[in-house]
């Protein structure tokens, strides 16, 4: 005989995976006879539910005007009521059945005629009795809105026409002399160049900074060019000697942006400090420094009244500052990356921002959102540029430039810049653009070292080639 063994026997692990198949097998029989297949809906718990639904939704609707009673042999009337699947046999012919459907509960065995043919009813929309699964849904019972988003102008495709060579780096800012006869770019080769408009010929090159030059500004008031660059310097060019005749010295690190007040002789620089300063032009005093962003100040923009200054910053908010105390008036946080462009309509009460995320409208003085462009460059926008024809043009990182109609967001040109021959793929970038006083011209600054050129296509018409619009169905209000 065996001797009894010391340690209790173990279950199998196995024989425990069996037990719970058995267990689940039997409860599939118990519960559940035909397997695969779900069980037949619930036609009265479906008639409770839609019926609770549209006492909710529209439960205090009525209607605008109620047409005058006809006296019916049938019996009392349930106008308001959505007829039922029974009902539907019994229907009379020559009735037309346009109901409104806001009953709070159904009764299947009734008649929805309001009187007869010849009397209107007062519907949002026609319940018919064939199709009574159909419009069983809220979605059907809601009055359809047509698209109120505006249709965009037609604008003439932009073809490049001209190739400028010259700086030996990436060309990072542009301006354009008010007697529109010029125009200047700033470089990382630290050297400013003033080239013709009508023939693109090199006229004149200033040297001074030592570092490459960000940010330059032209004066309608004065005979005075202001740039600004890495160096942390700020300065004032004199462009009757061709000579520097002012610095501006306080910002802690490079300067990023810059830009003139049309009225006042003030000028505005932001930089890496995180800081924007306003500074006098003729005794080169420091006003005010505006501070508050978290980031760098990496746009600028004034206008003549309230708010007179405008900053973007890599902080992803937008700051609207008072010029008289110097300090912030409103600050939208609409963007979720760094705002690395904006540009000011030159007719409008409105301004644009760019961001890797949106592009984004907003209307002025309140800064109040309007909307965003209807699509998406996917790419970090570094330069905005819009004329008086309501062409807005964007620049990206990637080379991409995209053309839009200011009044809808529709972008009716996307097209690539091309290298010149010797550059990388990766130099294919836009670092500034900026149209010609009369808007007709537009110059974007790149980092294969070129300067471009672009103009409206001549030949080009709405037929050859049409505007492929179509209006969102969801209107994003952020």
């Amino acid at each position: 005989m065996p001797g009894p063994t010391t340690e209790a026997e173990s279950i199998e692990p196995q024989s425990l995976k069996k037990l719970s198949i058995k267990s689940l097998k039997r409860s599939l029989d118990l519960f559940s006879p035909v397997h695969g297949q779900f069980p037949p809906p619930d036609a009265e718990a479906k008639k409770i539910r839609l019926s609770h639904k549209m006492k909710v939704a529209y439960g205090g609707v009525e209607p605008v005007s109620q047409p005058p009673r006809q006296p019916e042999k049938t019996g009392p009337s349930s106008a308001l009521a959505l007829p039922g699947p029974e009902g539907s046999k019994s229907a009379q012919k020559g009735v037309t059945e346009n109901a409104l459907v806001v009953g709070p509960t159904l009764q299947p065995k009734g008649l929805n005629s309001i009187g007869t043919s010849g009397v209107k009813s007062t519907t949002i929309i026609p319940a018919n009795v064939s199709s009574y699964e159909r419009n069983f849904s809220t979605s059907a019972l809601m009055e359809r809105i047509p698209s109120r988003w505006p249709r965009p102008e037609w604008h003439a495709p932009w073809k490049n026409y001209r190739v400028i060579q010259g700086h030996l780096g990436w060309v990072r800012s542009v301006a354009f002399d008010p007697s529109n006869e010029w125009f200047c770019t700033g470089s990382a080769d630290r050297t400013i160049k003033i080239w013709d408009v009508a023939t693109g010929v090199l006229k004149l090159t200033l040297t001074g900074h030592i570092e490459q030059v960000r940010g330059l500004a032209v004066s309608n008031r004065h005979t005075y060019m202001f740039s600004a660059g890495d160096d942390k310097q700020v300065k004032c060019w004199d462009l009757e000697q061709n000579k520097v005749i002012r610095s501006y010295h306080g910002h802690l690190s490079g300067v990023y942006c810059l830009a003139l007040h049309p009225t006042l002789d003030v000028l505005l620089t932001g930089g890496r400090d995180s800081v924007c300063r306003v500074w006098d032009i003729r005794t080169k005093m420091q006003i005010f420094a505006l501070t508050g962003h978290d980031n760098t100040v990496c746009s600028v923009f004034t206008r003549p009244t309230d708010p007179q200054v405008v900053t973007g910053s890599h902080d992803t908010t937008i700051k609207f500052w008072d010029l008289r105390y110097g300090k912030t008036m409103t600050t939208l946080t609409h963007h979720k990356k760094s705002v690395r462009a904006m540009t000011l309509h030159p007719k409008e009460n409105a301004f644009a921002s760019a961001s890797a995320d949106n592009t984004k409208k907003f209307s002025l003085p309140k800064g109040e959102f309007c909307h965003n462009m209807l699509s998406q460059q996917k790419t970090i926008i570094n330069a905005m540029a819009v004329n008086e024809d309501g062409v807005m043009v964007t620049g990206g990182d990637n080379g991409s430039i995209w053309f839009w109609d200011w009044k809808s967001g529709h972008s009716f040109q996307q097209t690539e810049t091309i290298v010149q021959p010797g550059s990388l793929e990766s130099e294919a970038g836009i670092y500034a653009a900026c149209y010609d006083q009369t808007g007709s011209r537009l110059v974007t600054c790149e980092a294969d070292k070129t300067i471009k050129m672009w103009k409206e296509d001549e030949n080009a018409t709405p037929e050859t080639h049409p505007v492929n619009f179509k209006p969102p169905k969801e209107i994003r209000r952020f």
